[in-house]
């Protein structure tokens, strides 16, 4: 399926500006409300409506049957959700911060990924694993990482990494419903980012990449938050005469390479900017796929922006270093077009 530059959903329905936190919890709302097989499970999500307040009101509306606070054990709610799952229900799995993900992973990775597979399709898993990413937050080492490359290494999982209020609806709309295990990750830092969502239903596909900015000198591809990162370096850009092309991957996997080669050969310079680790992580897997496909039409080598390689501190000054700016993007990509 080929990426879109605007999404008719958008431009064809009512939309209202809502914070991305909202269309979160309108999706949940609206797919609880058409299925009474989904509900969620987690750690402080009802009346708390998690530390996020993300789902504030939906323990009013559907109860404690169907929005239920979990004991603190994280392999114990992913188990209680891959079993739910096979046996006939959507559960909806929060994990309150994706560093706890750690917690998660036999159930994940051994049983939810495998065991459709494994039965021959007799057995389906009908899965979605909230959790979070993202550093700058002053939350420290341990619930400041973004480990959705992990999970992205996994066959049997999809993984989901939307960037605005209108990608996260459609696509967790779209997770709810699927028969295969999903990861969604919401960026922490991105609850409060407001932009246009219809009131329309709609739901967007999964392996579908979205061009958010159109361009000819420079590919910007990028990842959940970092989009938003490569949007201000394009602005940045555009000022010194640099045209850059800004792609938001939406999902890791399914990974829509296609849309992604086609606009490395239109431009002919690629940065990819990712939240995660660089080492051996999504940006190395993204421009691998681009220098594969696109060789021959590159004027310059793939540069990758992730995280650095180091715990994420505690201390403001040094956090932020850790992760890509806006001002960085910018810097390398006028380094990259230097002999365009």
């Amino acid at each position: 399926m080929a990426a879109k530059t605007q999404d008719t959903a958008v431009s064809e329905a009512k939309v209202r500006e809502i914070t991305f936190a909202q269309a979160i919890n309108e999706a949940l709302a609206e797919e609880m409300r058409r299925d009474p097989t989904v509900f969620i499970i987690g750690e402080d999500v009802a009346e708390a409506g998690t530390p996020f307040k993300v789902l504030s009101g939906l323990v009013k509306e559907f109860g404690t049957n169907r929005v239920i606070d979990s004991p603190i054990s994280e392999a114990g709610i992913a188990g209680i959700g891959v079993g739910a799952a096979m046996t006939g229900m959507r559960p909806i799995v929060d994990i309150m911060f994706g560093d706890f993900l750690t917690l998660t992973m036999d159930q994940l990775v051994n049983q939810a990924a495998k065991i459709r597979y494994m039965s021959g399709g007799k057995l389906k898993v009908p899965l979605v694993l909230r959790t979070t990413l993202g550093a700058a937050r002053r939350s420290a080492a341990q619930h400041s990482q973004s480990l959705h490359a992990w999970v992205s290494h996994i066959p049997g999982l999809k993984v989901v990494v939307p960037a605005t209020p209108y990608d996260a609806k459609g696509l967790l709309k779209s997770a709810i419903r699927d028969d295969n295990p999903v990861v969604f990750f919401e960026d922490k830092m991105m609850y409060q980012l407001k932009g246009s969502v219809p009131e329309a239903e709609y739901t967007i596909p999964f392996g579908v990449a979205d061009i958010k900015r159109t361009g000819t000198d420079i590919t910007l591809v990028a990842t959940s938050s970092m989009v938003q990162v490569a949007l201000e370096a394009a602005g940045s850009l555009h000022e010194a005469d640099i045209s850059a092309e800004v792609i938001d991957v939406r999902t890791t996997v399914p990974l829509d390479k296609a849309t992604l080669i086609g606009s490395a050969r239109k431009t002919s310079r690629v940065i990819v900017i990712d939240e995660g680790y660089e080492s051996y992580g999504v940006t190395a897997e993204i421009a691998s796929a681009i220098a594969e496909g696109a060789f021959y039409y590159l004027d310059a080598p793939v540069r990758r922006m992730g995280a650095m390689d180091v715990p994420v501190p505690f201390s403001p000054v040094l956090e932020d270093q850790t992760v890509p700016t806006a001002a960085k993007v910018a810097e390398l990509a006028l380094g990259v077009c230097k002999n365009r």
